[in-house]
């Protein structure tokens, strides 16, 4: 079998992806800074002739699927396949494997980065000193304060494997975590599972970790972004989708809160319609990039070979394939 690589790879993974299989073709997306939309793709399949793929931004559609049939399975390096049409890959039989966990520590330590970054101040104290303005006569200690993390409350939407890595990282901050997640019985440890009306009421700090489902899109109203406190924070590292942008540009254009950091938009890059909430001042944005680490690479290069063995070896694949309904065919 031959492998299309267009996902960036760690070196030793790709030498034992050289060993599964007969030949292997590496071409990630990095190489140019370009992914393939489905007409690229297509073409691109057509001319390397694979029987896996192994991709992260690529385009895969039913015209794709259509035009090229030769796929026995795509290796997506992500959480979830947002790059596929998952349906239309079931169709066409072909099981899609993920990469679940790839990028949990990195989300977590560039969420509580940022939420340090807005309590101390540290952007605009910085950009002050750039400007010029820390001249004699200044008081910047009094100027700059901000707030500890300590002891904070800080609730989650959600409570899988990213939720679990930052709250374990605030446990050095002895914050006080509560969490809303349906999916949960009860209490998590020392973890206090809440309603979503609490979380947004009773905590300083609002962080959602969730995927995009029918009974999560737009989830997060006004009502419940008016119901913090006023000095509270609110965090998007997750989905845009989730989230009533329009509502949360009002809430932070009436100071209804302190701020929001948000790292996902609904149009990347934004458009015209996205800037009355990049203009808030009390709004840290970041492109995207909670998830951007090196060692994300190795991550997703690690666990997509362990799901490659289990496919080639049939095993444990209810837990392995993405789309399930495939393996009924």
């Amino acid at each position: 079998m031959k492998a299309y690589v267009r996902a960036p790879y760690s070196e030793d993974c790709l030498q034992e992806l050289r060993q599964m299989f007969d030949e292997v073709v590496y071409e990630p997306w990095t190489a140019t800074g370009e992914r393939y939309y489905e007409d690229e793709m297509l073409e691109n399949l057509r001319r390397v002739q694979p029987d896996v793929l192994i991709t992260e931004l690529d385009r895969v559609t039913e015209k794709v699927l259509s035009g090229y049939d030769g796929l026995r399975v795509i290796g997506d390096c992500r959480g979830t396949p947002a790059n596929l049409d998952v349906e239309a890959c079931t169709r066409h039989g072909v099981p899609i494997l993920c990469t679940p966990g790839r990028n949990t520590q990195a989300v977590a330590e560039m969420v509580v980065g940022l939420i340090l970054t807005v309590m101390r101040k540290t952007i605009p104290a910085t950009q002050w000193v750039k400007d010029g303005k820390w001249v004699p006569g200044t008081t910047p200690y009094y100027l700059w304060m901000g707030n500890e993390l300590q002891g904070k409350k800080v609730g989650f939407v959600g409570f899988g494997a990213i939720s679990h890595a930052v709250a374990k990282i605030l446990d050095g901050f002895d914050c006080q975590i509560s969490f809303y997640d349906p999916f949960l019985p009860g209490d998590q440890g020392h973890y206090h599972k809440a309603s979503l009306e609490d979380v947004f009421s009773q905590s300083d700090i609002v962080t959602l970790h969730l995927p995009v489902t029918d009974s999560t899109r737009g989830m997060i109203t006004e009502p419940l972004l008016r119901s913090m406190k006023p000095a509270a924070l609110f965090v998007n590292a997750a989905r845009s989708a989730i989230v009533d942008y329009d509502a949360l540009e009002r809430v932070l254009r009436d100071e209804v809160i302190a701020g929001a950091i948000i790292d996902v938009l609904d149009t990347e890059p934004p458009e015209e319609k996205d800037l009355a909430l990049l203009k808030c001042p009390n709004v840290l944005l970041t492109p995207h990039i909670c998830g951007a680490t090196y060692e994300v690479t190795d991550h997703q290069s690690r666990i997509l070979n362990d799901r490659l063995h289990k496919w080639l070896a049939g095993e444990d694949l209810e837990h392995t394939v993405y789309n399930r309904d495939v393996l009924k065919a």
